[in-house]
């Protein structure tokens, strides 16, 4: 698990072993999770304003629902606010704001879905969110410490694309050489050895784990569940949950954390538009 010379909290390399576990083939949909906001009456994070208290210096006008939503900009990739647009009204029925929709997308990622929204869905179908180690073991698909999910080979070569990423100048424009622009729906690109599609790219990946970027340093070599607390990156913003597999916002000139070992985190209440989940299920 991690890398050798990645960045510093993929390090150190280490030997884990795990318990059986099945993983769900495809990334949590909008059909799926339809039918669960349906059986339940449940509604995300996105589609609930903000706690007043949580944001006590917030002007009122931004405590309404709202999610982050990509915005394409020419930026000198310095500052990620530049490409990411407050959008009250965005959530995961309305995608790319308050006048999209998801009709004739039943089929495609659900995304802006914060942790707090994958865990309950989890629960609700009798199933739970990976561990940050069981979701590294399932990336790799059987593969022993390689770059790719996939195995050594480098996106596009021979025409050959292997998982929906970004392409062209980041953040200007996708020129959507994989086939797509933007989300692709599930399964159109291959899959790894263990049969699961799209464990690199299209949507990030909640994760049940609470991030801290040395946690590789102290994991347990059985069965690692993550630390006990979370990392708060940004005062006031809450301890972060663990994402994985990167979104068709990962460009090479940018952002690779499509790779097995790149880890990522969030505060479990944030949601955008590239962020969506899959569940796992104990061995029997």
């Amino acid at each position: 698990m991690g890398s050798k010379d990645g960045p510093e909290d993929e390090r150190p390399q280490h030997q884990v072993t795990l318990d059986g576990f099945w993983m769900d083939k495809y990334e949590m949909t909008n059909g799926q999770f339809a039918k669960f906001a349906k059986a339940t009456g449940y509604k995300t994070v996105a589609e609930l304003p903000p706690d007043p208290k949580k944001y006590p210096d917030a002007p009122k006008e931004k405590l309404v629902p709202f999610s982050a939503v990509f915005c394409g900009c020419e930026s000198d990739l310095k500052n990620p606010l530049d490409w990411w647009k407050f959008t009250p009204g965005a959530d995961w029925r309305h995608p790319e704001g308050p006048k999209s929709t998801i009709e004739g997308k039943e089929n495609y990622p659900v995304v802006h879905i914060a942790w707090e929204d994958a865990s309950a869905y989890a629960k609700w179908a009798g199933k739970r969110l990976p561990t940050e180690a069981e979701w590294e073991y399932a990336a790799r698909g059987g593969l022993d410490r390689k770059e790719y999910v996939w195995g050594d080979a480098k996106q596009g070569q021979d025409g050959k694309w292997y998982a929906n990423t970004f392409q062209g100048k980041f953040p200007s424009k996708d020129t959507g050489a994989d086939g797509f622009v933007g989300l692709a729906p599930i399964g159109k690109f291959p899959a790894n050895g263990f049969g699961l599609h799209d464990m690199a790219g299209n949507a990030w990946e909640w994760c049940q784990d609470w991030y801290q970027p040395d946690y590789y340093n102290k994991s347990p070599e059985k069965n690692p569940k993550g630390p006990a607390e979370g990392f708060e990156e940004f005062p006031g913003e809450g301890s972060c949950r663990v994402r994985r597999g990167g979104s068709f916002l990962c460009a090479d000139e940018y952002c690779r954390r499509y790779l097995p070992s790149s880890r990522d985190k969030n505060p479990p209440d944030s949601a955008a538009n590239h962020t969506g989940f899959r569940c796992v299920k104990d061995g029997k």
